[in-house]
């Protein structure tokens, strides 16, 4: 950190962005003042100090109360993500008190936590009692993004080919793509499917911005047809049930649909396209950087290298 940074960092002082947020927030510096139960002219005070240590004007001041400057502006949305970080900071170290050794934020697709997440973090969490990890479910793309910004230490998704080089990745699962239609369908009994046939039907799909989704636009796309997607669908159970009742059909992973059993009267027809074989792949920005407790996470999720004899 340059000196100028560090002598910027040490005028400016965490009481002062808290009072500065609450007089922004409720337009005045008096309700300011009730809500932090401080004094009026010790708030007033607080501002005009930071207003110096800017070096510029925060807050318009008029009878009915404070606005805020452009730079006003531009403060309050970086002292709320400081006052931000620092309530999750205090969350964490809480959670090291009362015995947590360890936490890890993770972003993985649907396929990843629908199929094979909740065994694998079961397991985990048994013998790593005192490691709370945290999960959320989005989008392939965006599960690289959060990765790439450092909002997850680890991600679970389908890497596309453009974004190998941006991010290290590591083998995970492999899973591989069915047409799933109504019992009674004309392509049920079909050993295979090829899917330029399913574009002859109406496809119940997931948010455009899955990689199911990607991959048939771009298959689509390759045979110079449209994609009669009608009907779209965030949660598998939701596009089973709208199969099950006539509204089109659907690609999803074996596994995935295995599970689903019991929601409809469905069948599943492999499809017979190279990209229906797919690989879901571990993502850091750094796995040897990782924290320890990251680093076991990713351990445990690694499929092992199988040794072939000689």
């Amino acid at each position: 950190m340059k000196s100028s940074e560090r002598s910027f960092a040490r005028r400016i002082d965490l009481t002062s962005l808290q009072l500065f947020v609450a007089v922004c927030e409720l337009g005045s510096i008096g309700r300011a003042a009730e809500r932090e139960f401080i004094a009026a002219s010790a708030v007033s005070k607080r501002l005009s100090d930071l207003e110096a240590a800017v070096d510029t004007a925060l807050l318009y001041r008029h009878s009915r109360g404070v606005t805020l400057t452009p730079a006003g502006e531009s403060l309050l949305h970086h002292a709320r993500t400081v006052l931000f970080g620092l309530e999750r900071m205090q969350g964490e170290l809480s959670e090291y008190a009362e015995g947590v050794r360890g936490h890890v934020r993770m972003h993985a697709n649907i396929s990843a936590i629908v199929q094979f997440l909740p065994e694998d973090l079961g397991a985990f969490a048994r013998a790593h009692s005192q490691i709370k990890i945290d999960l959320q479910e989005h989008l392939s793309p965006d599960v690289l993004h959060a990765v790439r910004e450092g909002a997850a230490d680890l991600g679970l998704c389908n890497v596309p080919a453009t974004a190998e080089g941006e991010l290290q990745s590591r083998p995970y699962r492999t899973d591989r793509l069915v047409l799933v239609v109504p019992q009674g369908h004309a392509l049920q009994a079909r050993e295979a499917v090829q899917f330029d046939e399913v574009l002859d039907w109406d496809i119940v799909g997931l948010h455009a911005g899955s990689s199911i989704s990607l991959a048939m636009r771009q298959a689509a796309a390759q045979a110079g047809r449209p994609l009669r997607q009608r009907i779209q669908v965030t949660g598998l159970d939701a596009m089973c049930r709208m199969i099950d009742n006539g509204l089109g059909v659907g690609l999803l992973p074996d596994r995935a649909f295995a599970l689903m059993q019991g929601v409809g009267r469905l069948a599943a027809v492999p499809l017979d396209e190279p990209w229906a074989l797919r690989a879901l792949r571990l993502v850091a920005r750094d796995f040897d950087a990782l924290p320890v407790t990251a680093r076991l996470l990713v351990e445990h999720l690694t499929p092992p290298t199988i040794s072939l004899p000689t």
